[in-house]
């Protein structure tokens, strides 16, 4: 076993996805020297893009929302080239096709809310309030509300069982990668506010582009790829081929999977799969940047991501994403083409399969009661941090990336160290 001896590292990091790059820059600012281990090829995580072929191919459909705090304040907006999503969705059910959409922001769709049209008065009332109420509330104040499950904060909010089948569970099953809105109320009222005050968007070099924004502000060497961790040792981290890398602070920055492998006796929660399939037509199905949603809940949702970010494909074909829950092979895509056909109302006997990703665990499940935050430090020197710590979304992986941070700060400046 060889040790690391070439330099005095103060902290090693575990993982570079968005909370193991945001804890190491927060780190190497107070003037600490650290490494950021990475076991793959690249930054990122499950934050990953592919270019293939042409495509750009984000591992798994992903969005950017720009109202998180921790977005605002850790990223050149601009520099992203962000390409936004309408502020609204189209759900295909039984009755035909639906159009919501925010009429502060898109006007001339205003006529679609009437009432009768998209939902009842009394539905859309109802959603309206606890727009308004999670829109304006503080945060604090909805952070400490009571917990329980989406499905019945929806019911108490006076939201029918049609509006919720209809639209809100297609819609929410995509966001919380689970069809039974067991998701914790609070971390829904959450997610709702950042999405009625921010904008959802992809990057024009695809959703990849974010970590790279991260990692591109860490000094150079600070990340080390293809540098998998196969165990913690007393003096630091054991690599896979053996050699050992020394610190005396070391944070877990993986999946949460991967931490509770790292660190026996974490509580590691469950995880949710998500499968995506990408698909070049040679005319775009839908000519808008909006996402479609299967109201009979066959899909998760689709969306021709070359009328979001027209770059996507460098030729004239569209590209058409579409996910669904669970794991799926290739030998499932002549389902999803049919359903694709039925959803668009239009034939894709023509189109090419470019791609398929299986995305386990995606996200972590988060039924209530669910802590918002929870404590870094694991040990005397050992820290751990990630979305699967705080709520499931790049808020929660860079909050909590801060929050490892500044426990490891705290905990130095106690102990005398420098």
């Amino acid at each position: 076993m060889s040790a690391d001896t070439d330099s005095r590292t103060d902290v090693l990091v575990v993982g570079a996805g968005l909370a193991g790059l945001a804890c190491a820059h927060d780190l190497t600012a107070r003037g600490l020297t650290v490494r950021v281990l990475e076991a793959s090829d690249g930054v990122g995580g499950r934050m990953r893009t592919d270019h293939r072929d042409g495509f750009t191919l984000d591992r798994g459909f992903q969005v950017f929302n720009t109202s998180y705090p921790q977005v605002k304040s850790r990223l050149d907006l601009r520099a992203l080239r962000l390409r936004p999503f309408t502020a609204g969705l189209l759900v295909r059910g039984p009755d035909g096709l639906r159009r919501f959409a925010d009429p502060t922001r898109h006007p001339r769709d205003a006529g679609a809310l009437l009432p009768g049209r998209a939902a009842s008065a009394r539905d859309l009332a109802a959603l309206g309030v606890l727009s308004a109420r999670d829109m304006f509330l503080p945060a604090r104040l909805i952070k400490r509300g009571p917990d329980r499950t989406t499905a019945t904060e929806l019911a108490a909010a006076g939201l029918s069982q049609d509006i919720v089948d209809a639209v809100l569970r297609p819609f929410l099953s995509g966001v919380f990668l689970e069809d039974d809105l067991e998701t914790s109320s609070r971390v829904f009222h959450l997610v709702w506010r950042s999405m009625l005050r921010g904008t959802l968007c992809l990057p024009g070099r695809g959703i990849g582009a974010v970590p790279q924004a991260l990692a591109a502000q860490l000094p150079d060497g600070c990340v080390m790829l293809e540098s998998p961790v196969a165990a913690l040792t007393d003096d630091g981290v054991l690599l896979a081929d053996g050699a050992e890398r020394t610190a005396p602070t070391v944070v877990v920055a993986t999946d949460a999977a991967a931490a509770g492998r790292l660190i026996p006796g974490l509580d590691v929660p469950g995880s949710r799969t998500v499968t995506t399939y990408y698909h070049a037509a040679s005319q775009p199905p839908l000519r808008e940047p909006t996402l479609l949603l299967d109201g009979e809940h066959r899909l998760l949702n689709t969306c021709v991501l070359t009328q979001v970010v027209p770059g996507y494909a460098a030729d004239s074909r569209s590209l058409v994403s579409t996910s669904l829950l669970g794991a799926h092979d290739d030998a499932h895509e002549a389902v999803v083409r049919r359903e694709l056909a039925r959803l668009y109302d239009a034939p894709t006997d023509g189109w090419e399969l470019v791609a398929r990703y299986t995305v386990r665990g995606a996200l972590s499940a988060m039924p209530p009661p669910h802590p918002l935050t929870r404590d870094c430090r694991t040990a005397p020197g050992r820290y751990v941090c990630g979305d699967h710590r705080a709520t499931g979304s790049v808020q929660g992986a860079l909050a909590s990336g801060a929050r490892a941070a500044r426990q490891v700060l705290a905990d130095r400046t106690r102990s005398g160290a420098r």
